[in-house]
């Protein structure tokens, strides 16, 4: 029966690493994952953070997911309205995110001191003023602590609904683990647990809005076209299970209307159903190469 599993799924397995490479070109980072031998990062094969960050399907909903949230934060928002070329390049923005995030998980421990490094020296510069005068700035401990719990949030919960299982306590591992990231960007007290998470967030409630720049930012990521077959079928299931990732408090922050909700949670049933295809096809990414530096598998570190 596996095998016959195997022959049926070929096609599909091979449609979708097709499609990831189109979205995610690999090499651009020049980042070495494979050497020196024996390096775990900052995290290593036994980390919550190595297996949540493993399921490509979980990662790019949340990651979505962390987007909308972040639209909710005049300040954090300010920085990306102001001084990103979003309108233009929002691919290659998601591109350059989801190359820091990969390389801080699963690099060799110099490389990701030097992509953190140069993210701080690109935060110093990212700074300005809201339309009603709040002053802003990306390096920011607050604001960099928000940017940080949206995006654990979405990951885990990405990991939760599409890819496996996490019990609290392993959730609790993730986030206590994962804001070594984020601290060392220059973030301050950053939650360490589910419960923390959640109290974090109803406490940042009474300065969030969704305002015009926010519908504006969603309407530019609506819009995207990844360079991939069937683009905006792509793009929909996605945002769409993104979406059905929102805590109930930014689901309805963002006025998301009735129609919405029910497409989002359409798209979550089929990722749902995607994920054991994207873990077959992607067998030689960055995570199983990192696996493979610390001579262990991913399955069996899992199971350890």
């Amino acid at each position: 029966m596996p095998s016959l599993l195997h022959r049926l799924s070929t096609p599909a397995t091979a449609s979708i690493r097709r499609w990831v490479i189109g979205a995610f070109p690999r090499g651009e980072s020049g980042i070495n994952y494979d050497h020196p031998l024996g390096d775990p990062g900052w995290f290593g094969p036994d980390s919550a953070t190595w297996q949540v960050h493993a399921e490509l399907p979980g990662m790019l909903a949340g990651g979505l997911c962390a987007l909308m949230l972040q639209t909710l934060h005049p300040l954090a928002l300010a920085g990306v309205y102001d001084h990103s070329n979003f309108r233009d390049d929002l691919v290659g923005r998601l591109r350059r995110t989801t190359a820091f995030v990969a390389g801080t998980s699963y690099a060799p421990s110099g490389e990701v001191e030097a992509l953190v490094a140069k993210v701080k020296r690109i935060h110093v510069q990212v700074r300005g003023h809201t339309p009603d005068g709040q002053a802003y700035a990306a390096d920011d401990p607050a604001l960099l602590t928000w940017v940080h719990v949206t995006e654990a949030y979405g990951f885990l919960q990405g990991y939760r609904r599409y890819c496996r299982d996490a019990s609290p306590a392993f959730a609790d591992q993730y986030y206590n683990e994962y804001r070594r990231v984020a601290e060392a960007l220059g973030a301050r007290d950053v939650p360490a647990s589910e419960a923390a998470v959640t109290a974090y967030f109803a406490a940042q409630q009474p300065q969030l809005r969704f305002d015009a720049r926010s519908r504006e930012v969603l309407g530019v990521l609506s819009g995207i076209r990844l360079p991939v077959p069937m683009a905006g079928l792509s793009r929909d299931l996605f945002l769409g299970a993104g979406a059905a990732l929102l805590p109930d408090w930014a689901d309805a922050m963002l006025e998301r209307t009735p129609l919405q909700r029910m497409q989002a949670a359409a798209s979550a049933r089929m990722l749902a159903s995607m994920a054991p295809l994207f873990r077959r096809a992607l067998t030689d990414g960055t995570a199983p190469r990192a696996y493979a530096r610390m001579g262990v598998t991913k399955d069996a570190s899992r199971h350890r």
